[in-house]
């Protein structure tokens, strides 16, 4: 089940840069995790220093 990212996003950026598969994506008010790029492997969620992201 891939990885989600919830309305407390900072846009910090932190995501996208662990990503290994580039799954992240810049977004209007948050970013945004491609569900058929994502990997499962939680180098985003671990990342984000808010804890906006989780499995969805």
């Amino acid at each position: 089940m891939a990885y989600v990212i919830n309305d407390s996003c900072i846009m910090c950026g932190s995501c996208a840069g662990t990503c290994p598969v580039n799954a992240i994506a810049e977004g209007d008010s948050q970013y945004n995790i491609d569900a058929d790029t994502c990997i499962d492997c939680g180098a985003c969620k671990d990342s984000c220093p808010v804890d906006a992201i989780s499995q969805g």
